[in-house]
């Protein structure tokens, strides 16, 4: 089992999801179709990328090896956030045998997220 954990100040992503190449980038298709859906908030982009910090930290690898846009934290019918992996992430997590395990939470000021890997 591994453990991830990222926060994230609320005030940078709203910054950064100003700009076409960034959220292309970070974002997966799946979660833009979620955040538009919210009007592209910056605590819900922001959880987002806290997400995929703490993804790469419970994998042990870092954001290495697969694109930030690879991990999408989605939510289910009842909102109870789940990890989708595509590319390499997914590749990497099925050598490794992991299953992984969400929680997000923000503030005005910070979002942040917590990754297990078992």
């Amino acid at each position: 089992m591994r453990l991830g954990i990222d926060t994230v100040e609320i005030y940078r992503i709203e910054a950064s999801i100003k700009n076409k190449r960034f959220i292309e980038r970070v974002y997966s298709a799946e979660e833009i179709a979620e955040l538009e859906k919210r009007n592209f908030v910056p605590q819900s982009a922001a959880a987002c990328f806290a997400a995929k910090e703490a993804f790469s930290k419970a994998l042990g690898t870092g954001i290495r090896g697969f694109a930030l846009n690879e991990v999408s934290l989605l939510h289910d019918e009842l909102g109870a956030p789940y990890l989708s992996l595509s590319g390499r992430a997914a590749e990497i997590s099925r050598k490794n045998g992991y299953e992984y395990s969400v929680s997000i939470t923000h503030t005005d000021k910070y979002a942040t997220a917590v990754v297990v890997a078992y």
